[in-house]
C-alpha cells in the first residue's frame, strides 16, 4: 500500500495562518537586512522576532474600516511590539510581501508535487516490468492495429511522466523569484542589496526586473506545467476507463470489499475514481487559462490578478496533489486480465499481421498498390464474413504466386512484431 502524507500537506500551505506566517517571515526579514547595513537599530530585529504576532481576528477587525489586507496585517503586527513596529514594512509595498511570499509558497506546494510524482513513476515502472510480455493489441482510431504489450502502454506513461517531472523542476525554478523594490520596481526607497539578502534567506532568486509585482507570465508557465501534467494524468485514466468496458475488460480499477458501483443496478463495476481524474483535469486547464489572462494588467500593475490567485493558487496545486494521489493509488492495485487480452488479441485472427505479410511481398518485387490490394481484398473478408484470414491468404492465388506456404506462416508470429520490446523498455525504465 502506498503510505500518503507522511510529508507536510499541501492544505497548510494554503491555510491563513501559514500565508501570514510567510508575511511575517518576509516582513522580519528585510528588518534583518535594514539592520545590518546600519539603516535601523540592530536591536530591534530580536525584539521584533521575539513579539511579533499574527492575529488574524484582530487583522480582519482593521481590514473591515481600512479595506486594505497588508494594511491590516502590518498594523495588526505592529500593534503586538510596541513603538518598533514603525519598523515594519519600511521602503515596502504590499506587493513586495505578497509575490514574495507567495513564491515561498508555490515553492513548497511544488516540493509535494514533486515527491507525489517519485511515487507514481516506481509504480509505473513495476507496471511495466511486470507486464512486458503480456501482449494485447495496440488500437488505432479505438480499431485493432498491430499486437504490443501492456507493458509498452505502462512504459509510454512512465516516460511522459518523467517529463512532466523535468518540466515542473524548470517551473519551480522559473516561480522562485521575490522582489523587494518598492512601490513600481525602481528601489526607490530600499536597496537592492535588501533584495538580494531577503530571497537568498527564502531560497528564491532576486526578480532580475520587477514593476510593482513580479511577471505574471511566470506564473502563467507554471500553472500551464500543472495542466499539463493533468492532462497526462487523464491520458492515463481515459485509456484504463477505455479497457476497463465490459467488451474490452482487459484492466479494472481497484473494487474494494463491500464496494458498491450502482444505486440501482448491484452488478456495476464503475471506474469511478478513473473518471474522477478525468473530471479534474479539466478544471487544471481552466485554471491555466485564468493564469495566462493574468499576464496583461494596467501599467506597473492593477489587482485584478490578485482574485485569481486566490482561487487557482491553493485549488490547482491541491487538485494536482489528489490526483496524483489517486492515480498512483489505483495503479498500484490495478487489476490486469492477461487472458482477456489475449482473447481480444485473437478477435480478427491473422488479419492484425497485414503489415507484415504486405512488406514481405513487396520485398518479393510485387509494387506496393498491388500488393496492398490483394492483402486488403482478404482482411475484408474478416470483417465482413469472419473468415480466417490466414485460411484466406493461403488460398490466394496471387499471394501463393509469391509466397510459399510456409513463408506465409512465418508471418503471422507475434514474437515478431514484439521482438524490440526489450531493447524499448530499456531505452525508457531506469536500469
Amino acid at each position: 500500500m502506498i503510505e500518503r502524507y507522511t510529508r507536510p500537506t499541501m492544505g497548510r500551505i494554503w491555510t491563513e495562518e501559514h500565508k501570514l506566517a510567510k508575511w511575517l517571515e518576509v516582513e522580519l526579514l528585510v528588518c534583518e537586512a535594514l539592520a545590518e547595513r546600519g539603516e535601523i537599530p540592530p536591536q530591534v530585529v530580536p525584539h521584533l522576532r521575539q513579539r511579533a504576532q499574527i492575529n488574524i481576528a484582530r487583522m480582519r477587525e482593521i481590514e473591515a474600516e481600512v479595506k486594505h489586507d497588508v494594511i491590516a496585517f502590518v498594523t495588526a503586527v505592529a500593534e503586538t511590539v510596541g513603538d518598533e513596529g514603525r519598523y515594519l514594512h519600511l521602503g515596502l509595498t504590499s506587493s513586495d510581501v505578497i509575490d514574495t511570499a507567495f513564491a515561498v509558497q508555490l515553492c513548497e506546494a511544488t516540493d509535494i508535487l514533486l515527491a507525489d510524482i517519485d511515487e507514481l513513476l516506481p509504480v509505473l515502472a513495476r507496471l511495466a516490468r511486470t507486464h512486458r510480455d503480456t501482449c494485447m493489441i495496440g488500437r488505432t482510431h479505438g480499431v485493432h492495429a498491430e499486437p504490443i504489450t501492456f507493458g509498452l502502454k505502462v512504459a509510454h506513461w512512465y516516460a511522459e511522466m518523467q517529463r512532466n517531472r523535468d518540466r515542473l523542476v524548470q517551473a519551480r525554478q522559473e516561480i522562485a523569484v521575490g522582489k523587494i523594490s518598492g512601490a513600481v520596481g525602481t528601489f526607490a526607497h530600499i536597496d537592492p542589496a535588501v533584495e538580494a539578502f531577503v530571497c537568498a534567506r527564502l531560497g528564491l532568486k532576486p526578480e532580475p526586473i520587477s514593476t510593482q509585482i513580479v511577471a505574471r507570465d511566470r506564473h502563467a508557465a507554471f500553472f500551464a506545467t500543472l495542466a499539463l501534467i493533468g492532462s497526462s494524468l487523464e491520458r492515463i485514466a481515459l485509456e484504463l476507463r477505455h479497457l476497463q468496458r465490459t467488451e474490452v475488460f482487459e484492466v479494472e480499477e481497484p473494487f474494494s470489499p463491500g464496494q458498491k458501483g450502482s444505486s440501482a443496478m448491484p452488478h456495476k463495476r464503475n471506474p469511478w475514481q478513473l473518471e474522477n481524474v478525468c473530471g479534474l483535469a479539466r478544471l487544471l486547464r481552466g485554471y491555466a487559462l485564468s493564469a495566462f489572462e493574468n499576464i496583461p494588467l494596467w501599467h506597473e500593475r492593477d489587482i485584478s490578478h490578485s482574485s485569481v490567485e486566490r482561487v487557482i493558487g491553493p485549488d490547482a496545486t491541491i487538485l494536482l496533489d489528489f490526483m496524483l494521489a489517486r492515480l498512483t493509488a489505483i495503479l498500484d492495485k490495478l487489476v490486469v486480465h492477461p487472458e482477456r487480452m489475449q482473447a481480444n488479441l485473437a478477435l480478427l485472427g491473422e488479419a492484425i499481421y497485414s503489415e507484415h505479410l504486405l512488406l514481405a511481398l513487396v520485398r518479393k518485387g510485387v509494387p506496393r498498390e498491388d500488393a496492398y490490394r490483394w492483402v486488403q481484398r482478404n482482411a475484408l473478408r474478416v470483417w465482413e464474413n469472419g473468415a480466417s484470414f490466414a485460411a484466406e491468404v493461403r488460398r490466394d492465388p496471387d499471394i501463393c504466386r509469391i509466397l510459399s506456404q510456409d513463408e506465409i506462416e512465418h508471418l503471422f508470429d507475434v514474437r515478431h512484431a514484439l521482438r524490440h520490446t526489450d531493447t524499448i523498455l530499456q531505452r525508457v525504465l531506469p536500469q
